[in-house]
Order: structure tokens, then sequence, then C-alpha cells
């Protein structure tokens, strides 16, 4: 049976993770093979580089509407994204990434789990492997027991673990686009702007009893997908649940002790990287990087 991080640990771990994302110093070479996990979320697309200890390295991550209910409907776009982003990691690194692993949401077609893949080598990678993201996730969190919930931007996806293991899972609509539909609906703003508000910590308090509901039909999902499993304890993943409240919300509405998991955006992303196969990186190109490559 697997043993979960003391949460003093994952805190380190994904502080760690989230750290290397917005850094831009460049840093030596690696001298080990490194570890490149890719996300096609719904709101944002994620590259992490680790190292062969699964020490975060590099990576880069993007708002892109590349990917709705976890089907790629912009492949050309994906790609852009996930070439832009292996560009950064590359510049920080000082060296070419050629292989990244890659993820799938439950219940989606083998059609569009190959699609995943393919926007991996269109970006000049060779994918190393998928990975189903409740796994991926739990490759972070290392649950023995309990249920995984990554809320993302338009679905809400269920994995119930036991004895280490993903034995259910279940994904339905409703997601961080729906906080922002409610959020314009309920102050008449366009949806760019709702956007703003959303992830704005000085508006997040007012805002609580607006996307309230949300939160609530997130907490119904997860009762109707967990059916009569046990539930020792909910923990939530997902960039929309750093929302504040949204685990208090979710606590209430079920009943079940509800934890949101540190920097929850990064949780899966560095699950797929951890999950990788360690594999070598190639000498830098001559050519630097351009300010375009750049997250915005």
């Amino acid at each position: 049976m697997t043993t979960a991080p003391p949460l003093s640990a994952l805190a380190d771990l994904m502080r760690d993770a989230a750290a290397v994302m917005d850094s831009t110093g460049v840093i030596d070479p690696p001298r080990q093979p490194v570890k490149v996990g890719v996300d096609l979320g719904t709101a944002y697309v994620v590259l992490l580089v680790l190292d062969a200890q699964d020490r975060p390295l590099a990576g880069g991550y993007e708002s892109a509407d590349v990917v709705r209910d976890g089907v790629v409907v912009d492949f050309a776009g994906a790609a852009s994204v996930v070439r832009r982003l292996k560009a950064v990691a590359e510049q920080r690194l000082g060296a070419t990434l050629t292989t990244a692993h890659g993820s799938y949401p439950p219940g989606v077609p083998l059609a569009e789990v190959r699609a995943v893949q393919h926007v991996i080598e269109a970006a000049d990678l060779e994918c190393s492997g998928l990975v189903d993201e409740p796994s991926a996730a739990n490759a972070v969190l290392q649950l023995p027991d309990g249920v995984i919930v990554d809320v993302g931007g338009g679905t809400t996806g269920v994995a119930v673990v036991q004895d280490g293991q993903v034995v259910h899972t279940a994904d339905e609509p409703t997601g961080g686009h729906h906080l922002t539909l409610v959020i314009a609906g309920a102050r008449g703003v366009p949806l760019e702007e709702a956007e703003r508000m959303k992830v704005d910590p000085d508006q997040q308090r007012a805002l609580l009893p607006v996307v309230r509901p949300v939160m609530e039909k997130v907490a119904a999902i997860i009762r109707t997908a967990v059916g009569g499993f046990p539930v020792p304890r909910i923990h939530l993943v997902g960039g929309s649940v750093a929302f504040p409240g949204f685990a208090d919300v979710v606590a209430e509405a079920t009943g079940w002790q509800t934890t949101a998991a540190p920097h929850p955006l990064f949780v899966t992303p560095l699950g797929i990287a951890r999950t990788a196969p360690a594999a070598p990186t190639l000498p830098a190109p001559e050519a630097t990087v351009s300010k375009e490559t750049r997250r915005g």
C-alpha cells in the first residue's frame, strides 16, 4: 500500500513546481536525462520538466482555448502553444528536449487520446506515452485511499483510489468556465472581464456567493460519481479550485472532509512528468529564443 506524503512535503513540492513556471533565469544544462510532462487543459496548457529524481527544473503555462471537454478542437493551436512552452523551457535549460509524456481525461474516445500524442509530436517531441489524468494526479498525491477531484476549465473529473490504485472514474461537464459564465451574467460584463474578476484576489471574496452554485454543482457531481464507494477524504486539484472557499463549499455540500492541493493547477502536469520515462536532452541550437516565445 502506498503512503501519502506529509502535507508539508506536498506543499514544498508544489511550491517548487510553481516557482519554475515563472522563472526566466538560465540554468546549467542538465547532465542527466529529464522527464517532461505536457497537460493539454481546457483553460491552460502546461509543460513541466523534471530531473531524473523528479525535481522541477523548468516549465511554463499559457492560457489557451484549444481543448474542450477533453477533446482537442484546435490541433494547430495546441501544437503551437506546446512548441512555445518547449522553447521557453529549452532556453532556460540550455538544452533541447526530445520527448514528452501526455495525458487524457477519463472516458475520452481512443481517437481523442491519440490526438494528444499527435499534438506532442507536432511540437517536435517524441511522445513517450500517455497517462490518464487521475493516475497522474495520484502520482503526486500518493493517496492510499480517497477521492481525487480534478476541476478543469470545462469538466470535473472524479477518481476513487483504493490501495493506491484508481478503481473508478467519472467525468462530467462543469468547471472553471462555468464560474466565469455566472460572474459575467451576474455582473453584466463580457467573459474576458469576468475571467479577470475571477482570478483577482481583491474581488474573490465578494464573488463567492455568485459562484457558490457552481461549486455546489461540483459537489453534486462528486456525490453521484462516487456512488457506494467509501470516501475518507476528497482531494481537489485543478486550477479552478484555487478560488478561495471552494473546498469549504464542497465539504459543506457533501459532508465529507475536503482539501484543496497547494498550487492545484500544477498537480496533474507534475504527475504527468513523474510518470514519464527519463530521456536525454540534445545540445541547444545556436539561435536564441525570441521574446514572442515567452509566456504571455
